[in-house]
């Protein structure tokens, strides 16, 4: 009995052995296992950053291309005066402040500008005239920012209505193009209304972007109410469950009384029947015309409530300056730019990164 006892015993000694073992394979396999889960999740993580990164990368490039020939006109020409001089004086002053103005940056802004390097030279006992440059940058960013509180589009929470207003030939078809193609790869529900009623074939353009952008559309007839197609496209967006209405409206400048009056129909049915939408009046201005964009953003300013601007053509221009003016002058906030042709080439607008742009 002892015998058969002890071989019985050994069979358990044995099977408890085989079966610690394979328990200690298990949770080897186990912590493999799970430490191969963290290692698949850290490069995940990593890529995603990675991926981050090199999308950061992508914009800052678009950019500081599409800033080429405005750092050209400021950077590249504000060094070279730098470079000329051995000692700072009022007559260097004079010659960075004449590079600004025909930059565009604007002759109040200018001033105000110059008037802080100076006062900044002065009590940090800057004695090289190469410091100033970075000064410069610095001072440019600080004006930026303090004039405007934010950049970004406001369009959140849903609905959200943008009124997008500007002169023709600016780029309005086409931003609101590139707008809502953005807008529908971000899984956002887009309607288009085309309420620029008056302009030969723009009605056309506007379906033709909508049609490419893969996005909804509504129209009256070419010489209709501006104010019963936006009417007609907020019920269209309610009844959709549509997340951003888009409405392209007029931009005559050549009589501001009837822009006025149109432009207050459009916001008077917006505020009536829509009234819970997020709301953002985007005007389009043309970098390359200079200080004809900041004239026109003064009219506007005065018969709408602007809460941004997009700035087209920004690649086509020495004019760049144009950006600062508009933020530290008119305290309109530019969220948009437009660095090239492309649809992915309307980016949205950060001043620190565009600064670097102009001063890398």
């Amino acid at each position: 009995m002892f015998n058969w006892f002890k071989k019985d015993k050994d069979k358990k000694d044995n099977a408890l052995d085989i079966t610690e073992e394979i328990e200690a394979k298990d949770d080897k396999q186990a912590n493999d296992s799970e430490k191969e889960k963290i290692e698949t999740e850290e490069i995940k993580e990593k890529n995603v950053e990675t991926d981050k990164k090199d999308e950061e990368k992508g914009f800052f490039d678009k950019i500081f291309g599409g800033l080429s020939k405005t750092r050209k006109e400021m950077s590249e020409k504000i060094g070279s005066v730098l470079s000329s001089y051995k000692k700072i004086d009022e007559e260097l002053f004079e010659d960075l402040e004449e590079i600004l103005v025909t930059a565009d940056v604007g002759v109040n802004t200018t001033m105000d500008l110059m008037d802080k390097i100076r006062k900044r030279v002065k009590e940090e006992k800057v004695n090289d005239p190469q410091m100033i440059k970075e000064l410069l940058k610095k001072e440019i960013k600080l004006m930026m920012k303090e004039s405007v509180n934010d950049n970004s589009l406001n369009l959140e929470p849903s609905p959200a209505v943008m009124l997008v207003v500007g002169v023709n030939g600016v780029g309005k078809t086409t931003t609101i193009g590139k707008l809502s193609n953005n807008f529908k790869r971000d899984g956002k529900k887009v309607l288009i209304a085309a309420a620029d009623t008056f302009r030969a074939a723009a009605i056309e353009q506007l379906e033709e972007w909508s049609n490419r952008s893969g996005v909804e559309f509504i129209s009256h007839k070419e010489g209709a109410d501006p104010a019963a197609v936006v009417f007609d496209a907020v019920h269209a967006a309610k009844a959709r469950n549509t997340d951003i209405l888009i409405c392209d409206t007029a931009g005559r400048l050549h009589n501001k009384s009837n822009l006025m009056k149109e432009l207050n129909k459009i916001f008077r049915i917006v505020d009536r029947e829509y009234g819970d939408a997020t709301k953002e009046v985007l005007l389009v201005l043309d970098a390359t015309t200079g200080q004809n964009a900041i004239n026109q953003a003064k009219v506007f300013k005065d018969v709408a409530h602007i809460t941004g601007i997009a700035l087209t053509k920004l690649d086509g221009t020495a004019k760049g300056g144009v950006v600062i003016a508009l933020q530290s002058e008119l305290q309109l906030p530019v969220k948009l730019i437009g660095v090239g042709e492309g649809i992915d080439d309307l980016q949205p607008f950060d001043p620190d990164e565009f600064v670097d742009a102009i001063f890398e």
